[in-house]
């Protein structure tokens, strides 16, 4: 494939301890069942916002939002980031920065105040870079086979969320549909986000072995098969264009270029499923005409283990075969350390990456991947993240051995 073709495609993704384990499990304390998705979902992510336990100044603010939920079963939140990346040596652009406004929310309209709701979902973004280089293609300029904070480019207005979840059997079964993010619910863990957890894409969703596609229309679903396992899956559109929402929903029905994933997983419980997980997921990405890209399949794995409601070690590991994804193999470890739920957060990962040989040239060297970050959630609205990065044999660039990226990401939520 071109290379040029896939680093447009590459830009245009978008990415994935937020989570207290008090935030999950006080959806049931509320009647309605817990949610297969990541930390990037929109429910999720509300949940997980309310539960920050910090003082604030727009207590009245977050009371009357409280108030509407309780009510009405309406929530919603705003919220405003901006990420700013430096790197000690680049071959082009050595900083870039950018910012995202976010609209998002859940509604229940059916089933309020049981485990069996149905609601409609929507999230709107506007998405600009404060400098030439957007953050999402930072990666690039250094010359490295990878993606830093694949959200923040230089899109922007975007619609990435609008359908409808429906749940039923006491919340064990949840089908949605409409225009969603695949990235919401497949291969997820507590520390994927990008708003709140690592910078690297290479410790987020399918670390960098899936080609994920962009947010459009699509289906998706999730079943308790035991009290413990459970089974993922769903469909996309691979020429979705957040952007341009009517040509998306043609595109769904008229290329029939889709990328489909199913998933099998072991949890503690339902109410924990993305803090206790061990999961195998397996994916397929059809051909792409227009974009000149091969048809492909992968499987990734991930084992993630909360420990005395502190510490999040992880293993998470994938292999492509062909489809376009950045890397053909890569693995990374690491873990989270929260001293109290909803409060700082401490990331630390590592990761090994072998380029794919059907996207780049063959030959390119292992990349290795180190990241450290430190979430300052400074009041329940405000959080402030540094992050330093040290990449190792970027393989793009032979003329750099290793490479210091320096990271900010500032996050605002009311």
């Amino acid at each position: 494939m071109n290379r040029a073709v896939y680093i447009v495609v590459a830009l245009c993704m978008s990415g994935r301890l937020v989570v207290p384990v008090a935030a999950q499990e006080s959806q049931e304390t509320k009647g309605d069942g817990p949610s297969f998705g990541g930390p990037d979902a929109v429910e999720n992510q509300l949940r997980d916002d309310a539960a920050v336990d910090r003082p604030t100044l727009f207590e009245r603010w977050f009371d009357w939002k409280d108030g509407l939920t309780e009510k009405h079963g309406f929530s919603f939140s705003v919220d405003y980031s901006g990420a700013f990346l430096g790197a000690n040596e680049s071959p082009s652009d050595d900083r870039a920065s950018g910012g995202m406004a976010r609209f998002f929310g859940a509604w229940d309209l059916v089933g309020r105040g049981t485990k069996n709701t149905g609601t409609f979902i929507w999230k709107v973004e506007h998405r600009h870079a404060y400098t030439d280089a957007a953050p999402s293609g930072f990666g690039f300029n250094l010359g490295y086979v990878g993606l830093f904070e694949p959200p923040f480019s230089d899109q922007g207005l975007r619609l990435t969320n609008l359908y409808w979840r429906q749940r039923f059997n006491s919340g064990r079964v949840t089908l949605l549909g409409g225009f969603v993010d695949p990235t919401d619910y497949l291969d997820v863990y507590a520390l994927a986000s990008p708003w709140t957890g690592f910078v690297n894409f290479a410790f987020s969703t399918g670390t960098t072995t899936i080609p994920l596609p962009n947010e459009g229309f699509g289906l998706g679903a999730g079943a308790m098969i035991t009290d413990s396992i459970f089974l993922i899956g769903g469909l996309a559109d691979l020429n979705a264009d957040p952007t341009d929402p009517g040509r998306t929903i043609d595109s769904f029905f008229s290329d029939h270029e889709y990328f489909k994933h199913i998933e099998i997983g072991w949890s503690t419980s339902q109410d924990r499923i993305y803090l206790d997980n061990v999961h195998l997921t397996l994916w397929h990405a059809d051909e792409r005409v227009e974009a000149v890209t091969p048809s492909g399949w992968g499987a990734n794995f991930s084992w993630t283990h909360y420990i005395n409601d502190k510490w999040l070690p992880f293993v998470r590991a994938g292999y492509a075969d062909e489809g376009g994804s950045l890397m053909q193999k890569s693995v990374s470890i690491g873990f989270g350390y929260q001293r109290n739920p909803g409060k700082n957060l401490l990331g630390f990962g590592l990761n090994w990456g072998e380029p794919n040989e059907s996207t780049w040239e063959p030959g390119l060297p292992n990349q290795y991947t180190a990241e450290l970050f430190y979430r300052w959630q400074v009041s329940k609205a405000i959080a402030i993240t540094p992050d330093v990065e040290y990449l190792i044999n970027p393989a793009l660039n032979p003329d750099a051995d290793s490479i210091w990226v320096f990271g900010l990401r500032v996050r605002g939520a009311f």
